[in-house]
């Protein structure tokens, strides 16, 4: 107890304490130790028992008896249960084997969908390294990463993960993936000085390197100052302990307060057999009670519900779309905001150079996306007015439209019309890169090996046909002669390159542009080079630098120069670097980026048709965020004047960072107009507010996410989507839903099946109740049927009633779950929650078709016993078949066929609850789902072999063939349908329509249109 204390004492020193602001006398000081010599073993030892293992606490797995008491627990299950207990006490062996087969199927179904194990603690668990080198008293040694403590000085390498949070205070060229933890999309560059901002964001505290974490470049040396819950994974870890997400959905609230509902109305039927029998309850008094009882309860209900949703799992399966808890289906149809991370599941997570600019030629656009080297280098000339450099990346266009002043032409450029400095910037781009990219010979698809930028650069001269095999091919002949590698301390690489064909040598440079043009002396104007001043250079490029920067790009600059002949004459591989980056010459930049995938515009499109908000939450800097949030449609030219485009610092109130955003109160929150569109520099904390915000809203979220740091808000988001390639474990184990191919176009696809499986279940549901009902007016008024002895005859028996509910009626409402979309189910806005499954009108409709089903078929019994026959109800009708029992086991008969047919047509009614079904048109369509035409037929073969098959028929059923009464039973049925289009017709003309929208969902489907009709118009002028 007292380590665990202990631990979350640090885990708020850590918190309060700004470690990246320290310097490293202050850090020895804090943590009580000396970065020469490191903890004495006695000290490492002392401190673990305080602070204990560095280690995630927590997780577990349900249970597989927890899971089946769930099951158990159900108001439905309960009912029956007593129902068994009832039949063996007065052993009716049959009914309770019946009801127990109901029981057990219900149980089965449902626990086989829900024993998924949850292993949140233990993918924690796996991300840290299991060994560690630490300085111990003057000597490095290897520990087991559980026994690192606070004060430990650790040693960190290319391919080490980070064993705990660390201040870094010696880096040499440091790397470190951050993406599971910040989002951030790159391997982040390490330094040890310390900062002035205590609350700089997580992700810009490039002095610390956290835990599970990855190091990808360089080396280091640092001190731990929190470990195992204290750490920043340890914090996420802690969060998702306390995250609750035991509330239930709205279907599972529907259904529990239908549960109640039917419960009191079972109550109230077996009080009311009790009441007419003057509660003198005999064995037929209480088998009649539990007739009505059975007749109450939708026993298939719950089968059904589960067995549709596992067909929508598959269905989304197929889609690429792995959903790993039901209830997360039935939530996507109410989705009103989807908050998505942009790297990977709006874009590609793949860096493309798509713009370069040269003095004196200008800008250059280079279509393609990914790493296969097809697209082509375009530039326009001869233009009166500055080149437009808001270019849309996401476009392969092959060329661009010229300008309305008719005076500009797109070129594109090829061997034969290059330019000398732009075949230089190529050369440049090729040869100053360590990267390659490759065929897979079996798939056909192109990947990268090396960093990501320089595999952009790569694949751009490739797509020149000037890639580095090329260049290094016998036609070409240039050899690397050396190389001074990129450093993160000074963010540039350089080579010399010799052409063994012309005898040229050359070193080229490559790098962040403040750090190239410091080493250059002159500009590449056309043919000639002008000589400039370093700052005067900066000076010329910085707008050029900016309006780049504005679309997300990231910009480098390329330089070289000829080597002069006394660098001819040595090994340049001893020269060292300051002498060699020195007089170089300025050829361009070029601008790189993640592009959005092709499919996000139109799938962000689809969002706003359906009504839902799409906001991006990511860990990337502001201007790169609402860059490619505007190439996407996330914001709009309305959004981008409202936040004040192009501010360096604040973008407005649609597009935030997150500690803009962290410093609002709840209520300045509140009082926005709209939420923000795009938040920036996310941390967990930022992701989990934003979800607060909406949900005070009334908005039912949708967060995707794939890195440790997006777990808390996974969980405490109504439905947790996770990326399958890219996301962290953890990441998955916190999520309902995973993305197998990391796309945001399936979670559209995932809403438009959500959405398709709710309206489903409605249908379904309306069905089975309805039966229910029917059954339930039907016995009630049976009451009033009486033998000589003063016994109620039973209209059905409870058997009976078992088979009509479970094996007739749920085949074909179980069809319903298979239903296919209508087309105009993304037009309509999302369900409101406080609808729930059984709005007013599905209540109507089960009302009016369970009483017409239920009064025909009484009515059905009264004819044929007082109609046609005697109306002599024999004797002890309830127990077994006799000769005096002739007429009631036949009107038995005809009211078993009369409920059974009437709900296989009803499920046909429930195709449509408010559309004409029983037109030409519609009946021409009854093949359309197969499987409810097949459940009909089958029904309708089971229906006639319950009735006819000798000893099924009077000793199980308690009911007998029928001949004549089949007349009664088809006009009958032809009475419902009637009624049934009357009633649907009624409800067309004076029903307002279901999909009513409110002023933001119309303001979204409003966008969607213009966008719609743009994009019509701009394929019409092509």
């Amino acid at each position: 107890m007292f380590g665990k204390a202990k631990a979350e004492q640090t885990a708020a020193a850590a918190d309060a304490k700004s470690y990246h602001c320290m310097d490293l006398d202050q850090i020895q000081r804090e943590l009580n130790v000396n970065v020469d010599t490191g903890l004495a073993p006695s000290e490492a030892e002392n401190r673990l028992s305080i602070y204990g293992q560095n280690e995630m606490r927590g997780g577990g797995r349900p249970s597989a008896f927890k899971i089946l008491l769930r099951q158990l627990a159900n108001l439905m299950t309960v009912i029956l249960i007593a129902a068994v207990t009832i039949a063996f006490a007065i052993q009716d062996w049959v009914e309770a084997g019946v009801v127990i087969g109901v029981i057990i199927l219900n149980t089965a179904v449902g626990f086989a969908q829900e024993f998924k194990a949850e292993k949140t603690m233990d993918s924690l668990r796996k991300m840290t390294s299991p060994t560690s080198r630490v300085l111990r008293s003057g000597h490095q040694v290897v520990v087991p990463t559980a026994e690192l403590v606070p004060g430990d000085v650790v040693y960190l390498e290319s391919g080490d993960v980070v064993g705990a949070d660390c201040r870094l205070f010696e880096v040499f060229n440091l790397e470190t993936d951050e993406a599971l933890l910040t989002g951030e999309a790159l391997p982040i560059a390490k330094v040890s000085e310390p900062f002035d901002d205590p609350e700089l964001p997580l992700g810009d505290r490039v002095n610390l390197s956290f835990a599970s974490t990855t190091v990808t470049k360089g080396r280091g040396k640092a001190v731990v100052y929190a470990t195992g819950m204290a750490s920043e994974v340890g914090k996420i870890a802690k969060k998702l302990m306390e995250t609750n997400k035991a509330k239930k959905t709205p279907l599972q609230k529907a259904l529990d307060k239908m549960s109640w509902v039917l419960l009191g109305v079972a109550v109230v039927s077996v009080l009311i057999v009790f009441g007419v029998n003057k509660f003198k309850i005999s064995n037929e008094v209480l088998l009649y009670a539990i007739g009505l009882a059975i007749a109450t309860i939708p026993e298939g209900l719950i089968a059904v519900v589960t067995l549709t949703m596992s067909l929508g799992v598959h269905t989304l399966a197929k889609k690429r779309a792995l959903v790993r808890k039901l209830v997360a289906l039935e939530s996507l149809g109410s989705i009103t905001n989807i908050c998505s991370d942009k790297t990977g599941t709006l874009t590609q997570s793949k860096m493309v150079l798509v713009r370069a600019w040269l003095p004196e030629e200008g800008f250059f656009r280079i279509s393609g996306l990914g790493f296969e080297p097809i697209g082509e280098v375009t530039k326009k000339q001869q233009s009166a007015h500055p080149i437009d450099t808001q270019v849309n990346f996401a476009s392969d266009d092959k060329s661009q439209p010229a300008s309305d002043n008719g005076s500009e032409e797109t070129v594109v450029i090829s061997e034969s019309n290059m330019s000398a400095p732009f075949r230089r910037i190529v050369h440049g781009a090729a040869l100053c890169n360590m990267s390659e990219i490759r065929k897979d010979d079996e798939t056909g698809d192109w990947f990268g090996i090396g960093d990501p930028t320089e595999i952009a650069l790569q694949v751009f001269a490739t797509k020149l046909a000037m890639g580095k095999p090329t260049l290094s091919n016998a036609d070409n002949q240039w050899k690397l002669i050396c190389e001074y590698p990129f450093d993160s301390s000074i963010k540039r690489m350089s080579v010399a390159a010799r052409n063994e064909k012309t005898g040229e040598k050359v070193v080229f440079l490559k790098g962040a542009t403040e750090r190239v043009v410091p080493c250059c002396t002159g500009r590449q104007d056309g043919e000639r080079v002008a000589n400039i001043s370093p700052d005067s250079l900066q000076a010329y490029l910085d707008p050029q630098i900016q309006d780049m920067a504005r679309d997300g790009l990231r910009v480098l600059s390329i330089a070289y120069r000829h080597l002069t002949p006394a660098e001819e004459a040595i090994d340049m591989s001893k020269a060292d670097r300051e002498d060699v980056e020195v007089g170089m010459t300025f050829l361009g930049l070029v601008g790189i980026y993640d592009p959005p995938r092709p499919e996000s515009l139109p799938s962000v499109m689809e969002c706003y048709r359906a009504g839902i908000q799409v906001t991006m939450l990511t860990g990337d800097h502001p201007q790169t965020a609402a860059a490619i949030a505007r190439q996407v449609g996330i914001l709009q030219d309305e959004d981008e004047e409202k936040s004040g485009e192009h501010q360096a610092l604040s973008l407005g109130p649609l597009v935030m960072t997150a500690r803009e955003f962290d410093r609002l109160t709840d209520d300045e929150i509140d009082a926005l107009p709209e939420l923000p569109h795009v938040i920036a520099r996310c941390s967990p904390d930022t992701k989990v507010k934003m979800i607060e915000a909406m949900h005070r809203r009334s908005g039912i979220v949708a967060m995707t996410g794939d890195g440790v740091n997006d777990s808390p808000s996974l969980k405490f988001a109504d439905v947790g989507i996770a990326m399958g390639q890219t996301g962290s474990d953890v990441a998955k184990q916190a999520s309902e839903i995973i993305l197998t191919d990391d796309n945001f176009a399936t979670i559209v696809r995932a809403i438009r099946e959500g959405r398709r499986v709710f309206s489903n279940i409605q249908r379904f549901c309306c069905v089975l109740v309805s039966g229910n009902v029917a059954e339930l007016v039907c016995l009630v008024i049976g009451l009033a049927f009486r033998d000589g002895l003063g016994e109620t005859v039973f209209p059905l028996s409870p058997v009976a009633i078992l088979v009509n509910n479970l094996l007739t009626g749920t085949p074909p409402a179980m069809a319903l779950g298979v239903e296919k979309a209508w087309p105009t189910i993304m037009d309509e806005p999302p369900r409101s929650p406080s609808s729930g499954l059984f709005t007013w009108e599905v209540q109507g409709d089960i009302v009016f078709y369970g009483f017409g089903i239920g009064l025909l078929s009484i009515a059905n019994f009264w004819l044929v016993m007082n109609g046609f026959g005697d109306g002599h109800m024999g004797e002890e009708c309830n127990k077994a078949y006799s000769e005096s029992c002739d007429l009631v086991f036949r009107a038995r008969g005809t009211v078993f066929a009369t409920l059974t047919l009437a709900i296989l047509l009803h499920a046909y009614n429930c195709r449509r609850l408010r559309g004409p079904m029983w037109n030409w048109h519609m009946i021409r369509r009854v093949h359309e789902n197969r499987f409810l035409f097949s459940g009909v037929v089958c029904g309708t073969i089971l229906c006639i072999l319950c009735i006819y098959v000798p000893g099924l028929n009077t000793s199980v059923l308690k009911l007998k063939g029928i001949s004549w009464e089949w007349g009664i039973v088809l006009v009958t049925l032809l009475i419902f349908l009637i009624l049934s289009e009357l009633y649907k017709f009624a409800k067309r003309k004076l029903y307002k329509p279901l999909s009513v929208a409110t002023e933001e969902q119309g303001r979204l489907h409003r966008i969607w249109t213009e966008n719609t009709l743009a994009s019509s118009a701009g394929g019409l002028a092509k």
